[in-house]
């Protein structure tokens, strides 16, 4: 008896500390997929800017949280000392995005253009 009762509360422990909540809030990453390192990267959500860093080719930056964000941003980074953007029109017709994890996937291509090196892929994590 005492065997079968020390089981349980071992496995009711081991059950409550998982964690399958969604978050109470926006929380988004940056994976750069791209060959080239991301310099002084900003993200604009729609609530201001946001100084995420560096993030080098092939690495994710830690989840930061927001108050709101939708599938696309504002993005700025700079690639051997030169800027390169994502620029969003505006987010008339968008949905913000629902709490929970997000990834913002930039690639980068071999053109030198300002605002057409980089590439956007939305991910729902």
């Amino acid at each position: 008896m005492k065997k079968s009762l020390l089981l349980f509360f071992c496995f009711f422990i081991f059950i409550s500390c998982t964690d399958d909540t969604e978050p109470n809030s926006v929380n988004i990453r940056l994976r750069n997929v791209s060959s080239y390192d991301f310099k002084n990267i900003v993200i604009n959500t729609g609530t201001g800017n946001v100084e995420l860093g560096d993030v080098d080719a092939n690495h994710t930056s830690s989840y930061r949280s927001y108050e709101f964000a939708y599938r696309y941003a504002y993005i700025k980074v700079e690639i051997d000392g030169d800027t390169y953007v994502i620029q969003p029109i505006d987010f008339v017709g968008e949905t913000p995005l629902k709490n929970g994890k997000y990834t913002y996937q930039i690639d980068a291509n071999d053109s030198e253009e300002r605002h057409g090196k980089l590439s956007l892929n939305f991910i729902k994590d």
